[in-house]
């Protein structure tokens, strides 16, 4: 059996972060919830995929940046057609790529900036391990 992955992250601002990866980056909501033990939260991902990202905000708790420019979700798009539609779903949500931290990144990817300064790359190549 392969598990499952789910990649969890506080916010400030749920809303902004639906925006970015949804709308934006073209994942699928999942799952979203209201008041859950104190916290609400969205998950998001595609459903055949074996992972998924969850946001939660905790009423009452401000989340202190965390982010460095090595903070990445990497996602890979091995054809050029695929990879070019993402960036220009992205581009047309008003994101705009940013300069990679690790240069490696800028040779076959583009780098976006979720709303609290976490980087996503869509990289323009198979993911050969």
């Amino acid at each position: 059996m392969i598990p499952k992955l789910r990649v969890a992250r506080p916010t400030n601002d749920l809303l902004a972060l639906r925006r970015f990866y949804v709308e934006g980056v073209g994942l699928r909501e999942l799952y979203a919830f209201t008041n859950h033990d104190g916290f609400d939260g969205l998950l998001v991902g595609h459903p055949q995929a074996p992972y998924h990202l969850e946001f939660t905000r905790q009423a009452g708790q401000v989340v202190a940046p965390a982010p460095t420019a090595e903070h990445l979700l990497v996602f890979y798009f091995p054809e050029f057609p695929a990879w070019e539609a993402a960036v220009a779903q992205l581009r047309a949500h008003g994101y705009s790529p940013v300069p990679a931290h690790n240069p490696y990144w800028d040779r076959q990817g583009l780098t976006f900036e979720d709303p609290d300064g976490y980087r996503v790359v869509l990289q323009q190549a198979a993911w050969n391990l």
